[in-house]
């Protein structure tokens, strides 16, 4: 690569186990709860925070898998594993009063902690995010994630999920998106980019939403999002309201948008190259032996291992400890973003 073409890392992480950090949360979750911006279907509890341990299974991954990125900015509201190597010269520690105004802080609210990151400084353009619950399990190359400068990404559409605690911000993404963009003419502009034969048999979904005249959603497929300053520089310049809004409330809310609003933004304007959702897997359930199979043997490039948050203590517990032991099969050595004293 290019010192133009560089591409970044952004991770977020909260240490859900630290009773101050508990502690702050809970001061402000009171004031929260009696605001009118609250949504009645977000679930506030612990389970949403908690830590299974898993995280320098990630750094493992990168530089096994992915040893050509540019830099990692590790994002916490000031916490910093007490394995980590803070010296590895890839990584740059990210506090959230670094880069994020004051007028937000603390804040709890993973939206708005992510669209604001065009702040960071010195962050390259094209970058990747990740939550702390997405790993790469096999080789990755720049190409996965950017091509000639473009997000690399797969444009279905799909039907906002008002089921879900997330229903309400895909509502609001998409009544933007459909503000600024015309369904018929984004499609007909970019048709071989929205009916790739790399969605395989998603191709589908989107030709049966293809008779509405605007949009009613997009298929998320809850993997890593390749993203760029300038879109996120645009969005605030055009909603300032819209990004004020989500960007002071200090826990998840129903008037929140969130980084899904900037990436299929992209997708709209036609600034995106079509890639195979193959490329990952989503999972939100138990862990269980084909999981960790699949972990083992690196079948995906990525995999996102959500929290069902519904677990016990108990439950959580033993799904924890399944978890490590695939990890622990699948990279068993240490990487240099973790400490050897």
């Amino acid at each position: 690569m290019t010192p133009n073409e560089k591409i970044d890392f952004v991770i977020t992480w909260v240490d859900g186990n630290d009773e101050k950090w508990q502690k702050e949360k809970n001061k402000y979750l009171n004031d929260f709860l009696n605001s009118s911006v609250q949504s009645t279907k977000v679930n506030y509890s612990k389970n949403r925070y908690r830590d299974w341990g898993t995280l320098k299974y990630w750094f493992r991954g990168v530089e096994k898998y992915a040893p050509w990125v540019n830099k990692i900015y590790f994002v916490t509201c000031g916490q910093i594993p007490s394995w980590l190597n803070t010296k590895n010269e890839k990584l740059v520690i990210m506090n959230h009063d670094m880069y994020m105004p004051k007028k937000y802080l603390p804040t709890f609210n993973s939206e708005a902690i992510e669209i604001n990151f065009h702040r960071i400084k010195d962050l390259s353009e094209n970058f990747v995010y990740f939550n702390d619950d997405l790993f790469i399990l096999n080789k990755v190359e720049p190409s996965d994630f950017f091509k000639n400068g473009l997000p690399c990404d797969s444009a279905v559409l799909g039907i906002v999920p008002m089921v879900s605690d997330a229903g309400y911000t895909d509502f609001n993404n998409t009544r933007i998106l459909n503000k600024y963009f015309h369904k018929k003419e984004v499609i007909k502009n970019n048709f071989s980019k929205w009916f790739s034969l790399k969605y395989g048999k998603d191709i589908f979904k989107t030709l049966l939403l293809l008779p509405f005249n605007h949009f009613t959603g997009m298929t998320e497929y809850h993997l890593c999002n390749s993203l760029k300053k300038s879109t996120f520089e645009k969005i605030w310049e055009l909603e300032p309201d819209v990004m004020e809004n989500t960007s002071m409330n200090k826990f998840r809310a129903n008037n929140d948008v969130n980084l899904w609003l900037l990436k299929n933004w992209n997708m709209l304007e036609g600034n995106f190259i079509p890639r195979n959702p193959k490329i990952g897997k989503s999972y939100i359930s138990k862990i269980n032996k084909n999981i960790c199979n699949e972990i083992i043997s690196g079948t995906y490039k990525i995999m996102c291992i959500n929290d069902p948050v519904d677990l016990s203590d108990e439950d959580f517990i033993e799904q924890k400890n399944k978890l490590i032991n695939a990890f622990e099969e699948a990279f068993p050595d240490k990487s240099s973003f973790e400490r050897v004293d």
